[in-house]
């Protein structure tokens, strides 16, 4: 994998994370600048979804006695599946978040979380050809 892969998964990850992070903009400098679509699609979403169990992970971390914000009661309400919503900014974190509080199976998070940002990651690289 060449440096600007690395960068990529680097840039999706902390995007993915608290800490900001525009990984959209390293995906469409990267596809510019020659490398694969489906390549750097799937590099994206790894970062991406490796930052997003980072936040579940620390979601477990939390006190069992937490007021239930929005966030809590959506994970709550439609289990995994709310993290195909995990890309979204601010809100996105507190899923994962939640999910990681609530202590939903890792595996079904997982895979929640990687369709929703695999879906955005190939509409962005689509767009990417328009530029």
């Amino acid at each position: 994998m060449d440096a600007s892969l690395w960068g990529l998964l680097a840039s999706a990850f902390v995007s993915a994370t608290i800490l900001p992070g525009n990984s959209e903009i390293v995906l469409v400098a990267v596809l510019k600048a020659g490398a694969s679509a489906p390549t750097a699609v799937a590099v994206a979403t790894v970062g991406n979804t490796l930052g997003g169990m980072t936040t579940y992970a620390l979601g477990r971390l939390l006190p069992s006695r937490l007021p239930e914000g929005r966030a809590i009661a959506r994970v709550r309400r439609f289990g995994a599946a709310a993290l195909l919503l995990s890309w979204l900014p601010f809100a996105g974190d507190a899923l994962c978040a939640a999910a990681g509080w609530l202590r939903l199976h890792w595996l079904a998070c997982t895979l929640a979380i990687a369709l929703g940002k695999a879906a955005r990651y190939v509409v962005v690289a689509h767009a990417a050809t328009y530029l």
